[in-house]
């Protein structure tokens, strides 16, 4: 599913969409909140369903742990997480779990005369510097992969998450499967080592990356080219600097597997070109038949982004899921029975 993606709002500001029309005074009827990484693309969509059904929903970007909890809470009608909860705690809290977009978490710099892609970095020199065992720009590991680029002598800056993130939870996975130092300790909300900066959400670390010169930190790639942020080339499985781009992003589902096998994991995909930290984004939404009628909207709302969502997607810095996982979402959609038993009434 692809679509273009409208202001970042900073922190845990909720994101209420625009509407046009009758459907501006519709009250809305469908209320979302979680992390804050697909939350753009949610507002893309929101905005289009809104101008066909009159149905308005709102989403506010509150962190994937947050997602999390307000989904098992009841106090949303779906939550939205980048860190999908396995079999066991999806049944025991009464939860469907639908993917919606692939995107991608890229490290951004914010160094004097160093453009955007012109930073080289590996994986373990991004986990000694996330680490805090690299203080400094021109430290010999980092100068060690660009020996054609000046680096400053600047004190290294780590801009971190500050609420529970599925952003954070899916960059230290990867440092972990690329530096023994980080194994067991990836998750959304980590006990970083040593001074850092912490803000809320992914715009909270894009706007303190803007105000901090010597800084790096992680953000999904759409704020990228949209914030004109310095983005790092990273190396990937195949040993080739990537750049972060739709085309790399689609490159990593390739490699990764995720065509064929709906529950691959997309971190380190083999190919050339492939961007080494790419994710599925998810939203919960409750199954117990004790609700099940008030989640049918909810239900509609997805189907119709299932079908209608691609269209939107494209050129935002995520890209649409493959046919076989699309297919698998729809069968979870449609997996949710009413008290009496039968299947909910949702148009495909």
């Amino acid at each position: 599913m692809q679509g273009s993606c409208g202001k970042a709002l900073a922190g845990a500001a909720a994101i209420v969409f625009s509407l046009s029309g009758a459907a501006q005074h519709t009250q809305p009827a469908i209320k979302g909140a979680g992390a804050s990484f697909p939350a753009l693309i949610y507002q893309q969509w929101a905005a289009a369903y809104a101008r066909e059904s009159g149905v308005a929903p709102t989403y506010t970007a509150t962190g994937s742990g947050d997602g999390i909890k307000q989904a098992r809470a009841r106090s949303v009608d779906f939550g939205g997480t980048d860190s999908p909860l396995d079999a066991d705690a999806l049944a025991k809290a009464q939860l469907i779990q639908i993917p919606t977009v692939v995107g991608a978490i890229v490290p951004v710099v914010n160094l004097p005369g160093v453009a955007s892609g012109a930073l080289r970095l590996d994986g373990p020199t991004l986990a000694d510097i996330f680490g805090g065992q690299i203080k400094q720009w021109n430290d010999a590991r980092i100068a060690a992969l660009n020996p054609s680029l000046r680096l400053p002598a600047l004190p290294l800056a780590r801009l971190v998450r500050a609420d529970e993130s599925g952003s954070t939870e899916t960059f230290t996975r990867y440092l972990a499967a690329t530096s023994p130092g980080w194994k067991g300790k990836a998750s959304k909300k980590v006990d970083w080592n040593g001074a850092v900066t912490a803000a809320k959400g992914t715009d909270g670390v894009t706007e303190a990356l803007l105000r901090h010169e010597g800084s790096i930190g992680y953000v999904s790639y759409d704020r990228v080219p949209k914030k004109r942020l310095a983005a790092v080339a990273l190396k990937n499985a195949d040993g080739q600097f990537a750049l972060p781009s739709e085309r790399s992003i689609q490159a990593a589902v390739r490699g990764s597997g995720l065509v064929d096998n709906p529950f691959a994991s997309l971190l380190n995909a083999r190919g050339a070109d492939a961007w080494p930290i790419a994710e599925l984004t998810y939203v919960l939404i409750p199954s117990d038949a004790q609700r099940a009628a008030a989640a049918g909207p909810t239900l509609q709302l997805f189907a119709w982004a299932l079908q209608k969502g691609d269209a939107i997607v494209r050129q935002t810095g995520f890209v649409a899921l493959p046919m076989l996982v699309q297919a698998s979402a729809f069968k979870t959609l449609l997996s949710v029975r009413g008290a009496d038993g039968k299947m909910l009434s949702v148009k495909l």
